[in-house]
């Protein structure tokens, strides 16, 4: 096998590197890469991982249907938090960011551990602040339930897609939601998203 040149072999070499715990699923939600720091995070063995589904790894099983995850990985980008079992049978805490791209001919999605706590401990600012959503953060949640994606709130609300990314993960930290879908059940149900 030909050793990546270019833009791959710096991904590659950044990937492996990183200090954030990263891992590539494939469109199964099967494990493709684990970086080093993923596998001190978990305290498990590459072996372990590749090409077994993550969610065999997530407390209480998948965070999302298959139709869901369908949904998830077609947007540009995400987030959300969850809890991961650790080897030595604890759990973890992550706040992750996903984004999915095609690759070499395979879609595939990159995650990024932002944030981690260890069994019992809190994220920072992990949903129980009790500081009410922002007029724009009601606003985001609400086209995100009518099924508008980033780049699309970003133009119509003249913004850049990163500050809709900023407000919703800061909706999704003051709810505790898991992620996107998550975010918009807790808002509609508990009437927090703008009209």
């Amino acid at each position: 096998m030909a050793r990546p040149t270019g833009w791959p072999a710096l991904f590659l070499k950044a990937f492996k590197l990183s200090r954030n715990a990263m891992v590539l699923l494939d469109e199964e939600r099967r494990y493709v890469e684990v970086n080093a720091a993923f596998l001190e995070l978990l305290g498990v063995r590459r072996s372990a991982l590749i090409g077994q589904p993550v969610y065999e790894r997530v407390v209480d099983g998948p965070m999302m249907s298959r139709s869901e995850w369908r949904m998830t990985i077609d947007q540009d980008d995400f987030s959300g938090v969850t809890q991961l079992i650790r080897a030595d049978g604890g759990t973890v805490t992550v706040q992750f960011a996903g984004h999915p791209e095609t690759a070499t001919g395979r879609r595939l999605v990159l995650f990024v551990c932002l944030s981690t706590a260890r069994s019992g401990r809190r994220l920072p600012s992990d949903g129980d602040t009790n500081e009410p959503l922002s007029e724009r953060e009601r606003e985001i949640v609400h086209l995100i339930g009518q099924g508008s994606t980033g780049p699309e709130i970003a133009k119509e609300l003249q913004i850049s897609h990163n500050t809709v990314r900023t407000h919703a993960y800061n909706a999704m930290t003051k709810t505790g939601a898991r992620s996107r879908a998550h975010l918009v059940a807790k808002a509609l149900g508990e009437g927090l998203a703008a009209a």
